[in-house]
């Protein structure tokens, strides 16, 4: 309450109304160190309902985390380890960044997975070793949100027995009494999901929080907690009442709750008694120290595994990984394969994962079309944990959040498909992934006018473009097996980097490079071909469309040099040193064709205001792909004629 007064800004009504739930939950059943705020076996927790960050921030600080008094007192200021939303890589002990309502419920559905299945990987008689719960809060708006669909729906099919969410039933939200709009039967819906649900759990009786929580564990179904709540408890005057929602309570209002709670201390006095009282510490390096007795025991009797799952929880590739991507991609390169990349990538994921147990695939029920599953994949169901693919069913929002999640919780390094333009269905948590940096590859498959009759609402247009506007993710789209490769080495390498792979549907001719060009894929952009000794057109294209460049090239260079720039990824070309980015787009040569069956409007950055750009600036037809690159004049002839027209 006083944070959010000192910041004039903030959601004072979700935290008091959930105090007593989270006292009881952080109290006597949560399993952490704030000492050690990465101990892999720790309970998560996760404010879905992001908007009560002062919350978790209290909870964090009086158990005795690095958060600071002065850290609560700049909440919601410039570079504070308190910001307005919980986000994760600020604040030691924020499992993930939540906020945009339902993603940190799905987020703790990935979470969950992860963990039932490094259970079933790295467990043996006697030697639990992954052994850990997720805990949920969440509100009206993250069941109102879709995605909550999406996540618990997959979540009562595969059995998520650790995953226990407690919704803060208190009926307001910002527009007032949710009654009027949201009169769900929400036990009922979580029941036909497969859940654990109680009821009616009063919210601020610790007995029958702590029941509920000890019931729930002693399921093994996801459980729903049902708390009735007064949001804004303690204030007489805005208790109940959307108004202690989204604002400060107000100087007289807070005065008037000390005396209503008999609170007499200054704010951000907390009396000693208190704080030892919810100092976590000590008992949490204690839980932590007899996990690793136990573990150390374990890797006694399973060396091997013990040292692979230090491997795989710390992010690390294996040793030789390296070796292996350089002779897969060289051999790539030496068979010369003709594919489209949808069918490239899977020829990559074959390549990979033998050597990648880490990765844990999927497809939102197009797992034939996006080709995500390779060779030696194992499904992950309700009675089999010890998979490695999730088939996510037609839950685009839903499957990208929860990838998140297991990213988050460690272990495993996750990949999902779908269509490309169903990238819009899943966008906010592909922007979550980059904002939180972490390393989930979006596999998108369809990536064009390619597509070809399924038509207009199924052609990527303008998708590509607005996934490269995103702050850091990067945007592969390869030509070839070759640069197909080389993009899934950039992802399954990254750590700190969520990628998006787009891949196409129709046929890709493989691409002559020298060795030297090979190894410069990896810098985004390169140089594939030159006609002649020194440039006086560049033709820049990415994906299918290379193949039309090169063609042109070759019909072109009786006449003039062409130099052939393939750049299946912007964002890492860019990222280079300015030697390089002219070494492969040299400023003393202006005249520059871009071919990219998408929106043109980022080309014109690398071709500049005398050059063209050959793309689609409207939605497609329903026609084969060979016919709508015809109309759309994205052919050879569309090409030399385009560099024609510069001469």
């Amino acid at each position: 309450m006083d944070a959010v007064q000192r910041a004039n800004s903030g959601h004072p009504g979700a935290p008091l109304g959930m105090a007593d739930i989270a006292q009881v939950l952080w109290s006597q059943f949560l399993k952490h160190n704030p000492a050690d705020p990465n101990w892999h076996n720790r309970d998560r927790f996760v404010l879905s309902n992001g908007h009560g960050s002062m919350l978790i921030y209290a909870l964090l600080h009086l158990s005795g985390y690095d958060l600071s008094i002065d850290d609560i007192r700049q909440f919601r200021q410039l570079h504070s380890k308190t910001a307005g939303h919980p986000e994760y890589g600020i604040t030691p002990g924020v499992e993930t960044t939540t906020g945009p309502l339902g993603q940190g419920l799905a987020n703790a559905v990935g979470m969950a997975v992860a963990e039932r299945t490094l259970a079933a990987r790295f467990n043996r008689p006697d030697f639990d070793i992954v052994d850990h719960r997720t805990f949920v809060f969440l509100g009206d708006g993250c069941l109102m949100e879709g995605i909550s669909h999406e996540a618990c729906s997959l979540a009562g099919t595969l059995g998520l027995g650790k995953l226990i969410c407690i919704y803060d039933d208190n009926q307001i939200s910002i527009d007032g009494d949710v009654r009027g709009w949201f009169s769900d039967d929400t036990p009922s819906r979580f029941r036909a999901y497969g859940w654990h649900v109680v009821e009616d759990v009063d919210g601020h009786d610790a007995n029958a929080v702590t029941q509920a929580i000890e019931v729930a564990e002693a399921t093994n179904k996801p459980s729903l907690i049902c708390c009735k709540t007064t949001i804004g408890w303690g204030s007489p005057n805005k208790a109940g009442t959307a108004a202690s929602h989204g604002s400060p309570l107000g100087d007289d209002e807070v005065a008037l709750v000390r005396e209503t709670i008999n609170w007499p201390h200054d704010p951000f006095d907390i009396p000693d008694d208190i704080q030892s009282a919810w100092d976590a510490r000590e008992a949490g390096a204690a839980r932590q120290a007899e996990w690793q007795a136990l573990f150390d025991a374990y890797a006694e009797a399973y060396p091997d595994l013990a040292a692979e799952y230090v491997r795989r929880v710390s992010g690390q590739l294996p040793e030789d990984f390296d070796e292996h991507a350089d002779a897969f991609i060289a051999s790539t390169a030496e068979a010369a394969i003709d594919a489209a990349t949808r069918k490239s990538s899977q020829h990559a994921l074959n390549g990979y994962c033998p050597k990648l147990p880490e990765m844990v695939g999927g497809s939102a029920d197009l797992t034939g079309s996006n080709n995500t599953l390779w060779s030696g994949s194992r499904g992950i169901t309700a009675d089999n944990a010890d998979g490695d693919y999730i088939y996510y069913g037609v839950r685009e929002f839903g499957m990208s959040a929860i990838m998140n999640g297991m990213a988050l919780h460690g272990g495993f390094k996750p990949y999902g498909g779908t269509f490309l333009v169903f990238s819009d269905y899943a966008r906010n948590a592909v922007r979550m992934a980059a904002l939180m940096k972490v390393p989930v590859s979006f596999v998108y498959t369809h990536d064009s006018i390619g597509l070809g009759e399924d038509g207009p609402t199924h052609q990527a247009v303008e998708h590509i473009a607005s996934l490269r506007l995103m702050p850091g993710l990067n945007v592969w789209r390869p030509c070839d097996a070759v640069e197909s490769a080389v993009a899934w080495r950039a992802a399954v390498s990254s750590k700190h980097t969520p990628h998006a792979l787009v891949f196409s549907r129709q046929n890709a001719k493989h691409q002559n490079r020298s060795d030297e060009a090979v190894r410069h894929i990896a810098r985004g952009g390169y140089v594939l071909r030159d006609t002649g000794s020194k440039p006086q057109v560049i033709l820049i294209a990415t994906g299918t469309e290379v193949q039309l460049a090169t063609a042109a090239a070759d019909t072109l260079a009786d006449k003039i040099d062409v130099r052939v720039v393939s750049m299946p990824c912007t964002e890492v070309f860019n990222a280079q040193d300015a030697k390089y980015r002219d070494s492969v787009l040299p400023a003393s040569v202006t005249r520059r064709v871009a071919i990219e069956a998408g929106v043109s409007d980022l080309w014109w950055r690398y071709v500049g205001p005398n050059g063209k750009v050959l793309g689609v600036d409207r939605y497609g037809e329903s026609a084969p792909a060979a016919d709508v690159y015809n109309y759309f004049g994205l052919t050879v002839d569309g090409v030399v004629a385009a560099v024609e027209s510069l001469l």
